[in-house]
């Protein structure tokens, strides 16, 4: 009878919850995806760093959600998965040698089509602010690893290759979480309309960026850009409807967003 449907006593119990770093695989094109747990950062630069932009002040502490993070770039056969699905543009220069490997980041691809290849997989974009704590962490520092400028071991950066390299290649890049190639490699899409001035009115939890936008930014910066581009606070835009061989992006997925535990 209707005793069948009750609560099973002896049932396991609930799993613990994640803890930084931990990671998991996302069902729908294998990536790995590193856990980044609630809690403030300190987010942008302060006014008296000289290698700081004014877009990038004032320097503000952000409280964020947990969410997990892809570990590396999207790459190119987890993308080809997509297309193939009917669901993602092709993008143009998958005819080209030098971008289209499997385990190099896609690239070419507009903000829509970025987008596009997230809601595919369960996911979204990441917001500036997610993808800058999964950069930098809670210290403060200015790079992924730290504090010392990047060389040809650490990133893909300054045109030390000359290319965008498979994705995950700098291990020891790694940022605080795991999250790899934050700086170099690619560009990459993130979920917020530009905004220059918007970190002196930013909401101190979960920020989303302004409420429209002519350009959408960019984070990490490409294989060609120097030092300066490749800190975490670094913020650039671009306008959504461009693709460039050196712009990709990685997905996001919230606790309780379907993301799970």
């Amino acid at each position: 009878g209707m005793a069948l449907i009750a609560c099973d006593p002896t049932a396991a119990p609930e799993s613990p919850p994640p803890s930084a770093g931990d990671t998991k695989t996302r069902p729908r094109d294998g990536a790995e995806m590193v856990y980044v747990p609630a809690g403030e950062f300190v987010m942008g630069s302060t006014e008296d760093d000289p290698e700081a932009n004014v877009d990038e002040e004032p320097e503000h502490t952000v409280h964020l959600d947990a969410f997990w993070i892809d570990r590396t770039e999207v790459s190119n056969a987890q993308y080809r998965q997509c297309v193939e699905a009917g669901d993602c543009d092709e993008p143009a220069c998958w005819d080209e040698d030098d971008v289209n490997a499997p385990d190099q980041p896609v690239v070419c691809v507009t903000w829509d089509d970025a987008q596009a290849f997230a809601v595919w997989v369960g996911a979204r974009l990441p917001t500036e602010a997610e993808w800058e704590k999964a950069a930098r962490g809670t210290d403060g520092r200015i790079y992924p690893w730290g504090n010392s400028a990047p060389d040809c071991q650490i990133a893909n950066h300054a045109n030390c290759v000359g290319h965008a390299r498979a994705v995950g290649s700098y291990p020891q890049g790694a940022s605080p979480y795991g999250v790899l190639d934050m700086a170099g490699n690619v560009w990459e899409w993130v979920a917020d309309w530009y905004g220059r001035d918007y970190y002196s009115y930013s909401p101190a939890s979960n920020p989303k960026g302004p409420e429209s936008g002519v350009s959408r930014v960019l984070r990490s910066a490409g294989y060609i850009d120097s030092g300066y581009y490749q800190r975490s606070a670094s913020r650039h835009k671009r306008g959504a409807h461009l693709k460039g061989h050196s712009t990709g992006f990685r997905c996001v997925r919230e606790i309780g967003e379907g993301g799970g535990r």
